[in-house]
């Protein structure tokens, strides 16, 4: 089984091929808000080093939101084109989700601008209580209660970013990816306060 997975919703252009269970291609590349231009030509060398041809792909998983009002939508718009025109079937997973990885009691934040974030706690992959928006400062009152382990953007409340193995949380979460049975319907998941990242788009 070949698997392509994408994700364009926050600061990265996340791209990984992946074959029964091993990475076969992979790139993990910081370019806020340039994923759009970028991601056809580096979709093509990791294509190129897996010795893969378009129509060898047999699924694609990408992530959802929430994150960037015009991000989530790059790597979405792709897979949706693709996937209808080759007739794949197409899953997601969250963007919070693809941070924390199957990590346990992993705390998600990503920036959602004017000192708020986009929060989650995973544990093992599985989502504890729901994904929402926090101020900063409610991020302050959580860190100090409870003994977590911080992802994403943490150093918008001055604790030092962990570097992400995005390709392996890919892999590690591909049983947790939720089919789409109607791809021309899907749309980019946002949470209720949706207006945070409007300041992107």
């Amino acid at each position: 089984m070949k698997t392509l997975c994408m994700d364009t919703a926050h600061r990265h252009l996340i791209l990984v091929l992946m074959e029964d269970g091993e990475i076969k291609a992979s790139l993990e590349k910081e370019c806020w808000k340039h994923q759009s231009e970028s991601l056809f030509p580096e979709l093509i060398k990791c294509m190129e080093q897996a010795r893969w041809q378009s129509e060898d792909i047999d699924e694609v998983v990408i992530t959802d939101g929430p994150g960037s009002y015009t991000g989530v939508r790059i790597a979405m718009a792709t897979a949706k084109v693709f996937c209808t025109t080759l007739n794949k079937p197409l899953y997601c997973i969250s963007t919070l989700q693809l941070y924390a990885g199957i990590e346990a009691n992993t705390f998600v934040m990503l920036d959602a601008r004017s000192n708020r974030a986009y929060c989650a706690l995973y544990d093992q992959g599985v989502l504890q209580g729901e994904e929402q928006i926090y101020t900063l400062d409610e991020i302050r009152k959580i860190k100090e209660k409870q003994k977590v382990s911080l992802v994403g953007d943490s150093d918008l409340i001055d604790v030092p970013s962990m570097k992400v193995a995005f390709a392996k949380h890919f892999l590690n979460l591909r049983p947790f990816a939720h089919k789409v049975e109607q791809i021309h319907t899907l749309a980019p998941r946002y949470l209720k306060d949706m207006d945070a990242y409007q300041v992107n788009k």
